[in-house]
């Protein structure tokens, strides 16, 4: 019986090198780039702490009135 080795997975630099390289290819501004990796970032760390913002900045090491600012500020929903 032949036992099938699945590829091991691209360590986590190696993925955002290369995403980093797409999107300068596609002609993503440095902005847009940094905005949108804002968004899911501190939406999916909200969404991890069940829309606790006070949690939510915890984890993300930042103060929870920065935290609010920029969910209302990106329109990010809270859950």
């Amino acid at each position: 019986m032949t036992k099938t080795v699945a590829a091991p997975q691209p360590r986590l630099k190696e993925r955002i090198e290369t995403l980093c390289r797409e999107m300068i290819d596609k002609g993503i501004l440095f902005s847009e780039a940094m905005e949108h990796i804002e968004r899911c970032f501190i939406t999916e760390v909200v969404q991890r702490n069940g829309g606790n913002l006070t949690r939510a900045a915890a984890s993300l090491g930042i103060h929870r009135n920065t935290l609010s600012k920029k969910v209302n500020h990106r329109n990010l929903s809270k859950r």
